[in-house]
């Protein structure tokens, strides 16, 4: 079990109060897929992914990452049982899709950038600690089906 302290569970719940997940989303999806393409191939079925404007123009790809950010909202209300509450997820990933599970972590890491991006100033050094502990914590839960 994951211990959260009182500043990390505020400073979690106020980035995602913060953020725009219309804009967010996307664009740390989109992100991932043009820096690392050869995630591309869990999204065939999202037509022309062959550069990155067409990436970030993408209809599909802009939804997708919405659906990211909702799943990320469910972790955020379920803090203290992530795992749990990411257990169908993981395995849809782990046996249906047959996701790598290192993609989990790739996406993260895109998703930090653009909040970053968008907090400016605010994503202090101690924000960023409490983010990436977050999505540590995530990225885990999503993981777990695969060991």
């Amino acid at each position: 079990m994951v211990k959260w302290t009182d500043f990390e569970r505020a400073t979690i719940q106020d980035i995602f109060s913060k953020i725009d997940y219309d804009i967010v989303g996307p664009a740390a999806f989109a992100r991932c897929l043009v820096v690392y393409p050869w995630t591309q191939r869990y999204f065939g079925r999202f037509g022309n992914l062959y550069n990155a404007a067409a990436i970030t123009s993408n209809p599909k790809v802009a939804a997708h990452g919405k659906v990211v950010l909702a799943g990320l909202e469910r972790a955020v209300q379920n803090m203290d049982n992530i795992k749990q509450t990411y257990a169908e997820l993981s395995v849809l990933h782990s046996e249906k899709l047959q996701v790598d599970p290192d993609n989990f972590k790739l996406l993260a890491d895109c998703l930090t950038i653009v909040v970053a991006s968008q907090l400016g100033k605010n994503f202090t050094a101690e924000v960023h600690a409490a983010f990436q502990k977050f999505l540590a914590v995530a990225v885990s839960a999503l993981r777990k089906q695969y060991y």
